[in-house]
């Protein structure tokens, strides 16, 4: 009797713990999707929301490791570069060396949440079956975004949402003040319906309406006129149709055809979507990419903005001015004239070099090498592989945001940062575990199988 008392007590417990893993899952990728939304988490409130939220989470998974009896942490390669990160903003602060202690402390919060989030994603996204639900949401999450500017750009009335005019003015585009900072957007979400359009992992509807919804996605990116992002995306477009060209997997007839009527429908609708929607507005913006770029840069932008922090770094080299003291520090290296003001470096890897010195960007090195170095291993078959299908999403997302931090600063935007730290991590975390489904023996005549497959 007392055995049976025990055993639905147990089994509750897996229970739990399953239930409580789920609501981790599902409210990490939430609260990702959340920022966006929030016009970037930029403002003080939504970014209140993305550090609360992150806090909470982290309560409940500790909440829910003492209900399990045990503490299991999933271990992430990622998280050595990222502790070394934290180790040196904390050396800024005890030392004294930033410029202006309340910024970096309050960046060092931020950042706090980014490890939060990466922390949870590791924690709780490690089978295949939770990495295609996830996959599914991103997708139409990421199609729904863009079909929404889509529709605001065909009508827009200078307001995020038709509601709410911005204070400081902005290029809007979608929920974003700024047209770059969507196009990072996209840049980080349409690998994930592209990959998914082209792998066996799905039905053929599926693959054919994802191959669609990247190309609506790829399309905004043109028509919101991020010239950044058109060569972030043009890059991510390139490397994966030349990975897809070496692809030595044989397919067979029916295979191939699907793959090709994949390809097909997002190449027709991208070059049909830019020639309907975008027209002569598109094609000038293309070519007036060398003389607006020259006149921008040279007339004092972003190239003088870019020499000033190249300054500031070299005042400071070792460890920086202090986390988040750009927007403090600069009016001293401003080298012209200008009522606006100058709170982003325009250039996130000058921003990190003036910020954090060269043992910041030393970390940021490292962190880039663990990450590619454990993502392209996985990546081999991606066709068929839910861990190498997942991890090439996340690589070309955080490739394209990397080119475009040349230019701009996403990873300054909350939102774009939160998104692309957790991609990085789950580029880089160990294969997803594949549960065994056994089957029935069947017989040599007919067939040959194996005792079990893997799902």
């Amino acid at each position: 009797m007392p055995a049976h008392r025990r055993k639905p007590t147990k089994i509750s417990r897996q229970e739990r713990s399953a239930q409580i893993d789920a609501i981790l899952l599902y409210a990490t990728f939430g609260l990702l999707m959340f920022g966006p939304l929030a016009f970037g988490a930029v403002e003080p409130w939504s970014i209140y929301i993305l550090e609360t939220g992150s806090v909470l989470l982290t309560l409940l998974w500790l909440c829910k490791q003492w209900l399990d009896g045990e503490l299991t942490v999933q271990w992430n390669p990622l998280f050595l570069p990222m502790a070394g990160f934290g180790a040196l903003i904390l050396l800024q602060i005890v030392l004294g060396t930033t410029a202006y202690r309340r910024d970096t402390v309050s960046g060092a919060l931020l950042y706090c949440a980014y490890a939060m989030l990466c922390f949870l994603a590791g924690q709780t996204l490690l089978r295949s079956s939770q990495a295609r639900k996830i996959t599914a949401i991103l997708a139409f999450y990421g199609f729904a975004i863009a079909a929404f500017s889509l529709l605001q750009g065909v009508s827009p009335n200078g307001k995020l949402y038709w509601l709410r005019r911005p204070s400081m003015g902005g290029a809007i585009y979608g929920p974003y003040v700024n047209h770059n900072h969507y196009a990072g957007l996209m840049e980080l979400l349409m690998p994930v319906t592209l990959v998914l359009s082209l792998t066996r992992l799905t039905g053929e509807r599926e693959r054919i309406a994802a191959g669609i919804a990247a190309a609506i996605m790829a399309v905004t990116v043109f028509l919101s006129g991020s010239r950044g992002g058109m060569i972030a995306i043009s890059i991510e477009l390139v490397l994966f149709f030349l990975l897809l060209l070496r692809q030595g997997v044989p397919l067979s007839r029916h295979r191939k055809g699907m793959q090709f009527a994949a390809v097909t429908a997002f190449a027709v609708v991208l070059v049909a979507s830019l020639w309907w929607l975008g027209g002569k507005e598109l094609t000038s913006r293309v070519s007036s990419i060398a003389t607006e770029t020259h006149t921008e840069l040279s007339g004092g932008m972003r190239l003088s903005i870019d020499r000033d922090a190249f300054r500031m770094f070299r005042n400071k080299p070792v460890l920086g001015w202090g986390l988040g003291t750009f927007p403090t520090v600069y009016p001293r290296f401003r080298s012209f004239y200008t009522n606006f003001f100058v709170n982003q470096a325009h250039n996130d890897y000058l921003q990190l070099l003036s910020e954090m010195g060269l043992l910041g960007f030393g970390t940021m090195v490292w962190f880039l090498v663990v990450l590619y170095r454990h993502a392209l291993r996985k990546i081999g078959n991606w066709m068929s592989d839910v861990t190498g299908a997942v991890t090439l999403a996340c690589t070309l997302g955080v490739t394209g945001i990397l080119v475009h931090s040349l230019l701009d600063f996403n990873l300054q935007v909350p939102a774009n940062a939160a998104l692309y730290y957790v991609l990085c991590t789950i580029a880089a975390a160990p294969p997803l575990l594949q549960r065994s489904r056994k089957r029935k023996p069947v017989s040599t005549e007919d067939n040959i199988f194996p005792a079990s497959e893997v799902v």
